[in-house]
């Protein structure tokens, strides 16, 4: 989201920030690569033009084509040519990793690199569900809201970590800070392979869904303290899965 209400110039907003001209070709790719495993784009979406796309990393369009032809060889995206044409993903979240030993060892090497990590998520995303609460929301932002709730709640197995992803990502747009956003998504791939190994459980999805629904209550009815209160508990509960099952 933008500050003056709209959405951030398009999907994507909170990733898709300039990079830095030294290493253009690499961070591009690295950009990219995160809007696909945090769910911005999920398989058979189709990325943003070449114009916007490179006007929003700061890129010329050359890298851009070099870092997507890149991405092609590796089988994520896939361009198609014609009227309904573009780049579009193809890349697919690899399922759990049943190895939890080798997932506890990772976390073990991680240290206190873990903690660190999940008190950052805890104060971005409490102070994100604030901000966006305390902001008087368009009838635009709030059906964006929503329509990230649906799909999550709708989602299979397959696809609900990243749609759990693009969820809080949304929240974290309404805010209509860039740098907030950016934080978030940064905070999230820090964790993401880890978050991504935890088993889909149904009662901690139901768990979770009750959890979402408060959020985006409160979001939506300028519930500071209850939108900050509903964040805090989904995210403790997430981080008590996290260390019980890779601790």
């Amino acid at each position: 989201m933008d500050d003056d209400g709209g959405l951030m110039d398009w999907q994507g907003g909170a990733i898709f920030r300039p990079v830095r001209t030294g290493n253009a070709f690499e961070e591009t790719v690295e950009r990219i690569l995160e809007a696909l495993k945090l769910g911005v784009f999920a398989h058979g979406d189709r990325l943003p033009a070449e114009r916007e796309l490179a006007a929003r990393l700061h890129v010329s369009r050359e890298t851009l084509r070099e870092a997507i032809r890149s991405l092609q060889l590796a089988g994520c995206v896939e361009s198609r040519r014609g009227r309904y044409g573009g780049t579009f993903v193809t890349y697919r979240l690899p399922p759990p990793d049943p190895d939890l030993g080798q997932l506890r060892r990772a976390v073990q090497d991680m240290g206190a690199e873990l903690e660190d990590a999940l008190t950052f998520r805890m104060v971005l995303e409490t102070g994100a569900s604030e901000q966006a609460a305390r902001r008087a929301l368009s009838p635009e932002q709030r059906a964006y809201l929503t329509e990230r709730l649906d799909e999550l709640e709708h989602s299979g197995p397959e696809e609900y970590r990243q749609l759990d992803s693009r969820f809080h990502l949304a929240i974290a747009e309404l805010t209509g800070s860039h740098s907030l956003a950016a934080g978030v998504a940064e905070s999230r791939m820090r964790l993401n392979d880890l978050l991504n190994a935890i088993p889909v459980l149904g009662r901690n999805i139901d768990h979770a869904s009750e959890q979402h629904h408060a959020m985006v209550r409160a979001i939506l009815d300028g519930d500071v303290e209850g939108a900050r209160r509903a964040t805090e508990e989904h995210l403790e509960a997430t981080a008590a899965l996290l260390r019980g099952f890779l601790g």
